[in-house]
């Protein structure tokens, strides 16, 4: 199978990533997995604002490139890991949003707690620590990281989130950016109201 409308999917996502001011060209990286034998994944030194669908790469839970004509991802180890660790997960987008990356940069999670919207698509924020891109052992922390949320900042690298879907993956990256955002300015202004415990245990039950 060629996966045409799956592909054209991960493409478009990426496309977005790139237009809405979340990653930069040759920075971050999609999969999306439909089973152990077909993993959709972006490749690695193309724009990714003018990303193809034929462009997008194919490779088993085992790491083998089933489309070797480009290079898989750098991150592909880590995308495979988290498959591995947690088979719920159907979509990895990891990208690079200026806010939320200097949250990553200064140690510090966003704050998930000062609107309903926040807490409910992302609920608690995680840090991963800091580890070579591309390198296994970054694949290892950020998967296990994984294991206990949804949504990650990759310290001193960017964000990550998964999903059962891409429009579920990518509206955490947006939601993310946003909470960063909102986190910043309340900091700022030096009024900050964070939803209360008992609130936030309701949001909780939603999810």
């Amino acid at each position: 199978m060629d996966y045409k409308i799956q592909k054209e999917a991960v493409a478009y996502y990426m496309r977005r990533l790139y237009s809405q001011h979340l990653t930069t060209c040759s920075g971050g990286n999609i999969s999306y997995k439909i089973n152990d034998d077909a993993i959709l994944i972006t490749p690695s030194q193309l724009d990714k604002a003018r990303l193809q669908p034929e462009q997008i790469r194919i490779v088993n839970i085992k790491g083998e490139n089933l489309t070797p004509e480009f290079k898989l991802s750098i991150e592909t180890p880590m995308h495979l890991k988290i498959y591995k660790k947690r088979p719920d997960v159907k979509a990895v987008i990891h990208a690079h949003p200026a806010l939320a990356t200097s949250f990553s940069v200064m140690n510090k999670t966003v704050n998930s707690k000062l609107t309903g919207e926040a807490r409910l698509i992302l609920g608690n924020v995680l840090m991963a620590p800091y580890a070579l891109m591309g390198s296994e052992k970054l694949a290892d922390i950020v998967s296990d990281t994984l294991l206990k949320t949804d949504v990650a900042l990759m310290q001193n690298h960017g964000v990550i989130c998964v999903a059962k879907s891409l429009l579920m993956a990518f509206n955490k990256i947006e939601v993310l950016e946003n909470a960063a955002k909102i986190d910043i300015i309340t900091e700022i202004l030096k009024k900050k109201n964070e939803i209360s415990e008992q609130d936030l245990n309701d949001i909780d039950k939603m999810i």
